[in-house]
């Protein structure tokens, strides 16, 4: 993908500064969230038992519930346990025809999941052994493994723990 050029980069880091200052506040100030955390996200895929294949089988995610999509009937609406009371759900649609879309504005870039360093290293050997490519440590970020479902959804599986992120955590 190609990257803006020298000048641009300092521009962008400077509207960064400024965003930050103008928006972020100290931890001890800052309001708390109205949100309890996300109940699921919800995706769409091509094929449900491929969905369930990678996400279960592979990844170790259990699939805990299964049913028709309320409003639509004859599509399949699923969910898998990310721990911590956090579900990932998926709906497929038969008969809309519907496509792959290019990563863009307004699409999902990946989903970040939190898993404890020695699940992490597993699941690396998983992916290895299963010929599934992913990125993050060949780039020097060894915490994160960058990877694509089936449908080719971004996923993250991040050894650091939730509300860590760059080194430090965000909620203190």
């Amino acid at each position: 993908m190609p990257q803006p050029d020298g000048p641009e980069q300092e521009r962008l880091a400077t509207r960064r500064a400024e965003l930050r200052d103008q928006h972020l506040r100290p931890a001890d100030t800052r309001q708390q969230s109205n949100g309890r955390g996300i109940h699921h996200a919800a995706l769409i895929c091509s094929d449900v038992e491929q969905t369930i294949g990678f996400y279960q089988d592979l990844l170790g995610f259990p699939l805990i519930e299964l049913v028709e999509n309320r409003d639509y009937p004859g599509s399949t609406h699923f969910f898998f346990d990310l721990g911590n009371d956090t579900l990932l759900g998926f709906f497929d649609f038969p008969g809309l025809g519907l496509e792959q879309l290019p990563e863009g504005v307004g699409g999902v870039q990946h989903i970040a999941i939190s898993v404890p360093p020695d699940v992490h290293a597993e699941l690396q050997k998983k992916l290895d052994a299963a010929g599934i490519p992913y990125d993050g440590p060949p780039r020097g970020i060894p915490e994160s493994l960058y990877l694509r479902d089936p449908d080719g959804i971004g996923i993250e599986l991040l050894r650091d723990e939730l509300m860590f992120f760059g080194g430090k955590w965000l909620n203190r």
